[in-house]
């Protein structure tokens, strides 16, 4: 496994985790991150995500409602949710190419979640990109 995909492991279970905890995930990542077993840098490239997925998280969640069409967020469960809130960010920061966040918003669905999740993942980021990422270019 990669250090990047590694990372984006440690960042979705960090969102999970603030989410189940109703926890600002600033007050806990140190420890989070610290206390996994991986390398130092997929832990810095896992921070790095969590902190700005977290700080963009309700930026994301207005576009996880616009294309989650008839699912409010509340019914989506938190593990996809986190998922897709990894992916937006990543999305809005550029600096991955996009076949890689949706390969890995995909790949991280079926690891933690459903094969149902990671059609639905998939779904409402495809649509996403069509509407938004490849428009611009």
């Amino acid at each position: 496994m990669g250090i990047r995909h590694i990372g984006r492991k440690l960042a979705i279970q960090a969102l999970y985790q603030a989410s189940t905890r109703n926890d600002d995930v600033i007050e806990f990542i140190d420890y989070f991150i610290d206390d996994s077993d991986f390398d130092g840098d997929a832990k810095s490239f896992g921070k790095e995500l969590v902190i700005g997925a977290w700080t963009a998280h309700e930026e994301s969640d207005k576009f996880i409602k616009e294309y989650s069409i008839g699912w409010s967020l509340d019914r989506i469960n938190l593990i996809d949710l986190s998922i897709m809130r990894l992916a937006f960010y990543e999305l809005s920061v550029k600096e991955t190419p996009v076949n890689v966040i949706l390969d890995e918003a995909v790949e991280l669905a079926k690891e933690f979640s459903t094969m149902e999740s990671s059609k639905f993942i998939n779904g409402i980021l495809g649509k996403f990109v069509a509407d938004h990422v490849h428009r611009d270019h």
